[in-house]
C-alpha cells in the first residue's frame, strides 16, 4: 500500500515541479530570436522548439489566456512626477502653504528641509526644499497653486520639469508572474496536505516556504507601482528673493562680467583639457613605437660608426718594430 501512495505523490512532484520553474521563470531567451525576450506563447510559437508535455502545454495555454486578458483589461499604468525651482518672498512661509495643499488634496509630505544661507553682501537669507505627494489626476492642479505661490511668474519660475514613465509591461508581468506562483504555491499545498511520509511533508514545506517568499516580494513591487502611479510626486526648491537678486551699480552689473568670465575661464579648461586628451590617448600611442624604431636605428647607426672607426683606426696605426 505504501508504494501504490507514493507513486502518485512522486508523479505529482514532477508536475508541481515543472509547474513552479515555469512560474518562478516567465520570461526565457528564445534560441531563435538572437536573445530576444519573449513570454511563454512565443515559446510555443516557435517552430524549432522541441514538444513540451502535455502537462506544460496546458499550463502554458492557460497562462497565455490570463497574459492575453492582463494586456486587455489593464489600463495604462504611468508614474508622474514633477520639480520646480522658484523665488518667493519667505520661504518659510511657501514651505507652509505647500505642506496645507498637499494636506488638503488628501496626499502626504515626503521631506522636506530649511535651511539658512548667505548672499554676497552677508544678508542671512532662508532657502528650502519640499516633496511631497498628490493624487496623481490632481497633479496638474497642485502646480498651478504652487507657481501661484511667486510674484512675478516671468521670472521668479526657475525651472520646472515634468516627468512621465510608462511601466505598464512592468506592471503587468509582475501580475502574471504572481498568478503563476499563487497557483503552484496553492498546489504545493494540496500534495502537503495529502503527503504521508515526514521527508514528502518537510520537501514540499521547503519549495512552499520559496515560493511564498517570491509571492510577498512581487506583491511589494506591485504595490510601489501602485502608490507611485496614483500619487506623484512634486520636489519644489524655494529660494528667497534676496539670494537672486542682481547687483547693480549704476548700469554696471558686475554679476555679468563675473559670470562671462567664468565662462572664458571654463572654455580655456576645455581647450586645455581637450589638448590634453588627444596628447594622451591619440598622440602617445602613435609616437611611441616610432620613437622606439628611430631609437633602435640611432643606436644601430652609432655601433656600427664605432665599429668602423675602430677598424680604422686598426688599419692606420703602424706595426710595431720586432
Amino acid at each position: 500500500m505504501q508504494k501504490r501512495k507514493g507513486r502518485p505523490f512522486l508523479a505529482g512532484i514532477v508536475l508541481l515541479g515543472t509547474l513552479f520553474l515555469g512560474a518562478c521563470a516567465p520570461k526565457s531567451i528564445s534560441p531563435t530570436s538572437g536573445g530576444t525576450e519573449a513570454y511563454p506563447k512565443d515559446i510555443m510559437a516557435q517552430p524549432t522548439m522541441a514538444p513540451l508535455p502535455a502537462e506544460r502545454m496546458a499550463y502554458q495555454g492557460v497562462s497565455n489566456v490570463y497574459q492575453e486578458s492582463l494586456a486587455t483589461e489593464t489600463e495604462r499604468m504611468v508614474i508622474r512626477s514633477a520639480d520646480l525651482s522658484i523665488v518667493v518672498a519667505n520661504p518659510g512661509q511657501a514651505m507652509d502653504a505647500i505642506i496645507r495643499l498637499a494636506d488638503e488634496m488628501k496626499g502626504f509630505v515626503v521631506s522636506s528641509s530649511l535651511y539658512q544661507t548667505q548672499t554676497p553682501e552677508g544678508t542671512q537669507v532662508q532657502e528650502g526644499t519640499i516633496t511631497i505627494r498628490v493624487p496623481a489626476e490632481r497633479l496638474e492642479e497642485a502646480l498651478s497653486r504652487i507657481r501661484a505661490l511667486v510674484e512675478n511668474p516671468a521670472t521668479d519660475i526657475l525651472s520646472q520639469n515634468i516627468y512621465g514613465k510608462d511601466v505598464t509591461k512592468e506592471y503587468t508581468d509582475l501580475q502574471s508572474r504572481l498568478r503563476n506562483l499563487e497557483d503552484a504555491a496553492e498546489q504545493l499545498q494540496k500534495i502537503m496536505d495529502t503527503a504521508t511520509k515526514p521527508e514528502e511533508v518537510l520537501q514540499v514545506y521547503n519549495e512552499l516556504r520559496q515560493v511564498n517568499e517570491q509571492i510577498e516580494v512581487l506583491k511589494g513591487q506591485i504595490k510601489y507601482y501602485q502608490e507611485s502611479a496614483a500619487m506623484s510626486a512634486i520636489t519644489v526648491t524655494l529660494r528667497a528673493k534676496e539670494a537672486v537678486a542682481p547687483i547693480t551699480i549704476g548700469t554696471w552689473k558686475p554679476e555679468g562680467v563675473a559670470r562671462d568670465a567664468i565662462r572664458a575661464l571654463i572654455r580655456a579648461y576645455q581647450t586645455l583639457a581637450n589638448a590634453v586628451i588627444w596628447l594622451v590617448l591619440f598622440c602617445l600611442p602613435v609616437a611611441l613605437p616610432i620613437g622606439i624604431v628611430v631609437w633602435l636605428i640611432w643606436m644601430g647607426f652609432r655601433r656600427w660608426r664605432r665599429g668602423r672607426r675602430t677598424a680604422t683606426n686598426t688599419e692606420t696605426t703602424p706595426p710595431e718594430a720586432s
